[in-house]
């Protein structure tokens, strides 16, 4: 444990961001898997969610949660799943 005082409050700060992170990447990864179930359920669903994934894709961009190019990927990749399940 550090004995400054600027820097126990910087623990308690990176602590607090770090779960907001990972709250926002589990939700990401769950709209994806969910996704993944819809396009073996029903196309027609699932391409109702995909601006839903596309959405929270953006927003991790936006919070510096991944990488830009990490989300074009991301992004290509669901397009590509659903285009190729019609």
């Amino acid at each position: 444990m550090a004995n400054i005082k600027s820097q126990m409050k910087r623990i308690k700060t990176n602590d607090k961001a770090r779960m907001r992170n990972k709250m926002h990447k589990s939700d990401l990864k769950t709209a994806l898997k969910k996704l993944d179930v819809l396009i073996n359920e029903d196309i027609a669903k699932a391409q109702e969610f995909l601006p839903t994934v596309h959405k929270k894709i953006d927003a991790a961009i936006s919070k510096g949660i991944i990488h830009k190019n990490k989300a074009k990927r991301l992004k290509s990749k669901v397009d590509t799943k659903i285009n190729n399940a019609k």
